[in-house]
């Protein structure tokens, strides 16, 4: 059988699999596990079952996360971002959409000294996202406020 035929079955068992309710993961690691032993045998495919997961959750990448997100827990605890928000928005208070502002400033400031934009996501919006639905704000555009000051670090080049 071609590659390209082992392919398309791969493709018609996953749709079939996931239209049957099947958890996504599970139906993408069933065909991708039966799809490499059709391609190269099952001591192949064996190997890779047991070396690939064990790499994937050592990677550094992902080991970082869950650290970052708890220095942002603690600076919320220890009133960090409560503090910035408040302070960006005593700068800003003068001005139309001040809370939106101050929550971008917040956020910047915020990823400044922590590094990271997945807790700068997480912890100044924690405080300026209930603030602001709080001043009739729309949660779109609370969200978006915080979403962007993050997107903004990402194109700038913070991973």
């Amino acid at each position: 059988m071609s590659h390209a035929a082992i392919g398309y079955i791969g493709m018609l068992v996953l749709t079939v699999l996931i239209l049957l309710r099947v958890p996504v993961a599970v139906a993408l690691g069933l065909v991708g596990f039966f799809g490499y032993c059709a391609l190269d045998g099952w001591s192949k495919a064996s190997l890779a079952l047991g070396g690939v997961p064990m790499e994937l959750a050592s990677a550094y990448g992902l080991s970082v996360v869950p650290l970052f997100m708890l220095m942002g827990a603690l600076a919320t605890t220890a009133g960090l971002s409560r503090d910035l928000f408040y302070g960006a928005n005593v700068l800003f208070r003068q001005t139309r959409g001040a809370l939106a502002m101050a929550a971008i400033a917040a956020s910047a400031a915020f990823g400044a000294v922590c590094g990271s934009s997945v807790a700068t996501a997480a912890t100044p919006g924690r405080v300026s996202i209930p603030e602001m639905l709080k001043a009739g704000y729309s949660h779109q555009l609370a969200a978006g406020a915080v979403a962007e000051a993050c997107h903004g670090r990402l194109i700038a080049g913070d991973a």
